[in-house]
């Protein structure tokens, strides 16, 4: 259903681009005809990223070593960037988290999480805005958010408040800078496996297991479905789309919330003998 063409105006910055699944969302806007600027802390998954991508696409692809904590980084960046060509899009995707109760955390760890999620997604955005308003040109922003971005979460506390933060911005933003040519949307992924964080926020096997057997559909996410959703809010095609957040999680979020969701362990045997009570 995607046009080979559909990014092929784009230029689009995505932080954390060379793993995960910011590396899954610049292969497949490079697919679709996108050029990319791709950054993060560690050069060489970047480098691996940007050759695989150059293999099988002509997509341009320009990386940089950047860490989202330091606004110095970011306009040295961006300088670079943006005297390369036009950035049409801005993809928030580096992120941090650990699972941990939270009477256990210091200042320290939740500052681990928030300067990066919170803050990092802030000065990047502000400093592209900022050339973007300048220069009078349009743009869109997608940030990669979560389902406990609006229910709160035990044990991952700091990546709650962070990503809250982020979705507030997302909406607050889509309707201040709206007007000047610039969308904000968010995509809020349930269960995505990736190397790395996956082991970091699921101590066991068997953690993991209940996991996919609470979600309705009974799996994980696929990298290319959020791939998908991330190419279609980037395009043209959704430019009346504006403080969206799209939930892609098989409908996890909503059986946590559903009060009586859990009257699905109830046996034939007893829901018989509900119907007998009261007769």
């Amino acid at each position: 259903m995607f046009e080979k063409t559909l990014l092929n105006k784009e230029r689009v910055l995505i932080t954390g681009g060379g793993t995960g699944l910011g590396k899954a969302m610049a292969v497949r806007f490079a697919e679709l005809g996108a050029n990319l600027i791709l950054c993060g802390r560690r050069k060489e998954p970047l480098e691996e990223t940007a050759a695989e991508i150059q293999k099988k696409t002509s997509s341009q692809v320009d990386i940089f070593s950047c860490d989202v904590r330091s606004p110095e980084q970011i306009s040295q960046m961006l300088d670079q960037a943006f005297a390369k060509g036009p950035v049409t899009g801005l993809v928030n995707n580096a992120a941090g988290n650990f699972v941990s109760r939270t009477e256990d955390l210091s200042s320290r760890a939740v500052d681990a999480v928030l300067n990066i999620v919170l803050h990092g997604t802030a000065y990047m955005t502000l400093d592209c805005g900022k050339r973007w308003i300048a220069a009078g040109q349009k743009a869109s922003v997608l940030s990669i958010v979560t389902t406990y971005a609006w229910t709160g979460s035990s044990y991952v506390v700091p990546s709650a408040m962070a990503k809250a933060g982020v979705l507030a911005m997302t909406r607050s933003l889509a309707v201040e800078w709206g007007k000047k040519g610039i969308r904000f949307n968010a995509i809020a992924p349930g269960p995505f496996p990736t190397p790395g964080a996956w082991e970091r926020l699921i101590p066991n096997g068997d953690i993991a297991q209940t996991i996919l057997n609470k979600n309705p559909l009974g799996r994980a996410g696929e990298h290319i479905e959020l791939a998908n959703l991330a190419s279609f809010l980037m395009s043209s095609f959704t430019g009346f789309i504006n403080g969206e957040v799209v939930t892609i999680d098989g409908g996890e979020w909503l059986k946590g919330a559903g009060e009586f969701n859990f009257l699905e362990s109830l046996t034939n045997q007893d829901w018989e003998a509900m119907k007998t009570r009261g007769k």
